[in-house]
């Protein structure tokens, strides 16, 4: 696994925050491991975390200076870019969509072209990006459904597929007690389709005022990540520990999953080469459909808006 060189002794700390776009769970297992095992530290960074949550918007915590750095979806980047927000990515986490589409077998579902017809429970915003997609590639029309948090009504049949993310609804609905080969899966990496989500951002002000405070977020918090998977049951440890203290619903088994599912979605070729790095035709991908879509008029340019901060080393 690839790994980076030791980072050399810093005199003083330099004061930094963040702000992930959700609250604390293994989503963002690698930033918490890196905290409290002093990685971040380790790179010059005394680092405080922000919870996020429902209430935050963490590119409006950018704006505002009350975040140096914040992670979100590449798609919502892109649109806060083209208007007129100077975010950069400068690490691109989530390598695969990690983005579904569920349905039952039972109700004949096996394949895109049986959609036709179906109600299709979807999120609002950029969930229905590649949704929407997916339709239009495979010419079906669907009965879209608001779909809330909950998975309840994919669970009792008032929808005959649901949007769910890998590691976490789709789960659920396997706590519940369908067997996974009871579901069909769409995962739409595996249909041309695949946006990636969690990225890296700071303001390019922020970025050009010192680009080595920047990459050295960038290079701890990766560290924090390989850590992670390589320690898992001190890094639930860790996670359901701020989940505690955020006062959000902790259950190590789901934790767990969603923990082992990260690592699938970020380590994607069996080891961590492209970790860090957003990938060209990705960008453009998601840039694309944000355009066709209606939702941005121009497409950023990607050597404006991906500075690339890693350069992996060999073991």
């Amino acid at each position: 696994m690839s790994v980076f060189n030791a980072p050399h002794a810093y005199s003083t700390d330099q004061n930094a925050s963040f702000i992930p776009q959700w609250s604390p769970q293994a989503q963002f297992a690698g930033y918490y491991v890196a905290f409290e095992k002093g990685i971040y530290k380790k790179y010059g960074i005394n680092l405080q975390i922000i919870a996020g949550g429902p209430y935050t918007a963490p590119f409006n915590m950018l704006e505002d200076g009350k975040a140096d750095f914040c992670t979100a979806w590449l798609s919502t980047a892109i649109k806060k870019r083209s208007q007129g927000l100077k975010i950069i990515n400068i690490a691109q986490i989530i390598q695969r969509s990690a983005l579904m589409l569920i349905a039952k077998k039972q109700k004949g579902i096996t394949r895109p072209e049986d959609l036709n017809g179906k109600r299709v429970g979807l999120w609002r915003d950029d969930f229905r990006l590649q949704p929407m997609a997916l339709f239009k590639k495979f010419n079906v029309n669907v009965t879209i459904i608001p779909q809330s948090n909950s998975v309840n009504l994919f669970l009792r049949d008032g929808v005959d597929v649901a949007s769910a993310m890998w590691y976490n609804e789709y789960h659920t609905v396997l706590s519940s007690g369908i067997n996974d080969d009871e579901l069909t899966r769409f995962f739409f990496h595996e249909y041309g389709l695949n946006f990636p989500e969690d990225g890296i951002y700071t303001l390019e002000d922020t970025f050009h005022r010192n680009r080595a405070f920047a990459c050295n977020f960038v290079k701890a918090s990766i560290d924090g990540w390989i850590y992670a998977f390589k320690n898992t049951e001190e890094t639930l440890d860790i996670i359901l520990k701020y989940m505690k203290m955020a006062n959000v619903p902790a259950n190590r088994v789901h934790q767990r999953w969603m923990l082992m599912r990260m690592k699938d979605l970020i380590i994607t070729e069996g080891d961590d080469k492209n970790l860090g790095i957003l990938n060209k035709d990705d960008f453009y991908r998601v840039a694309r459909s944000l355009k066709e879509n209606r939702l941005i008029q121009k497409i950023p340019d990607f050597g404006v808006f991906f500075k690339r901060c890693v350069n992996h080393v060999q073991n």
